[in-house]
């Protein structure tokens, strides 16, 4: 039984997991993380690719005559944040943690890897794909303008997502839309700062932006189809340094989520439209810069026949179909994505159990899924490559 087998690996992956969380690296910074995966690789007897998008690592493993191949995806890389779990492996680097369980994501890769050196029974060529940088700055996009899929072709890509507050092992999957693009906009409203005494001899920019805060909300409400998933986040304001001083400018970061191209592209040019005409009704400017740039990521979407094929080996497990199908997309956003517009591919939620959330600074990777995870991945791969 493919449990039984990574069970007896567990202790290892545990320990590699451990070590791996105890040091978190960033931002095509994952050097030490990339050794370890390109040294467990190689002595596993994979070939082993390294310094793709400079951290990036790819093994691969082929059996068999048949020429498919897949591609599976771990992302390596930590968050800034300072973390608070006490556990006995916390992370020894200040500021610096794996709060969204990219650790896992990697440790649950190198489970495969093992099953698959051990059992080989599969027909094909597998590539595991350990990027750099899914975080922040686009790892997968530089993977790819690295030569990723010229070197390393894949017929199917598939990833996951561990999901606290979801049950332990359960898969999440729907085709289609999966995950949502993420913009970030910033506007400068410019106004004339002057004495908090007489307001009158300004034209306060903090008014303009405090109100620009609410108006932004209606794009959502009544710029976009109620069916169509949207989400505006006014996440940082910043501006003024005394209470007794009217400011001459406030600068607002806003994040724009959107599953669909036609509703982003709007979004987009609403939040110009609606900043600049707000912001002159009060007497001020507002200076709003947008696009699509490295803090900007494709929403996701799942092909029909990978996201089938995940379905169906979670069914084959007997996972129960209405927990499997998801309702609509996720509303985080994945760099995945640039993948995915290159590759038949899926990308899913693997349940993590109780616990606090992604992000969190208690948060923590549930280890029961170094043999849950790894086990679904042995049975896709078997499933995608069989043997005659």
């Amino acid at each position: 039984m493919i449990e039984d087998i990574l069970r007896k690996h567990l202790p290892e992956l545990t320990a590699i997991r451990h070590d791996i969380h105890a040091h978190p690296e960033m931002l095509f910074q994952e050097e030490r993380t990339a050794a370890i995966v390109a040294g467990e690789l190689r002595r596993l007897g994979f070939q082993v690719a390294t310094g793709i998008a400079k951290t990036g690592v790819v093994g691969t493993i082929s059996n068999g005559a048949s020429s498919r191949t897949i591609g599976i995806r771990a992302d390596m890389d930590a968050l800034p944040i300072a973390e608070q779990t006490n556990l006995p492996y916390a992370s020894t680097y200040p500021g610096k943690m794996h709060a969204c369980g990219h650790d896992g994501h990697t440790t649950m890769l190198l489970g495969l890897a093992r099953y698959l050196a051990e059992t080989r029974n599969f027909d094909g060529t597998v590539h595991l794909i350990f990027q750099p940088s899914e975080e922040d700055e686009g790892g997968a996009m530089k993977m790819i303008e690295d030569g990723l899929f010229k070197r390393f072709p894949c017929g199917q890509l598939f990833a996951l997502h561990n999901l606290p507050g979801e049950p332990e092992g359960q898969i999440m999957v729907r085709p289609g839309p999966i995950t949502a693009a993420v913009d970030i906009a910033t506007i400068i409203v410019q106004g004339v700062g002057g004495h908090g005494a007489i307001p009158h001899k300004s034209v306060d920019p903090i008014v303009a932006a405090s109100s620009l805060v609410m108006a932004l909300q209606t794009i959502v409400s009544r710029n976009v189809d109620p069916l169509d998933p949207a989400v505006v986040t006014v996440g940082a304001i910043n501006g003024g340094s005394m209470a007794t001083v009217i400011p001459e400018t406030v600068k607002l970061l806003v994040g724009l989520r959107t599953v669909t191209k036609p509703v982003r592209e709007m979004m987009l040019a609403r939040i110009r439209d609606l900043s600049q005409a707000h912001a002159k009704s009060f007497g001020c400017t507002a200076d709003v810069q947008t696009g699509i740039d490295s803090w900007s990521y494709p929403a996701g979407f799942n092909t029909p026949a990978e996201a089938g094929l995940v379905r169906q080996v979670a069914l084959d497990m007997g996972q129960d179909p209405a927990r499997i199908d998801m309702r609509g997309p996720f509303m985080f956003s994945e760099d995945f994505s640039s993948m995915q517009e290159i590759v038949p591919s899926c990308y899913f939620g693997l349940g993590a159990g109780p616990g606090p959330m992604l992000h969190d600074p208690g948060y923590n990777f549930n280890d029961a899924l170094l043999v849950k995870g790894p086990a679904f991945w042995a049975r896709l791969v078997e499933k995608a490559l069989p043997q005659p």
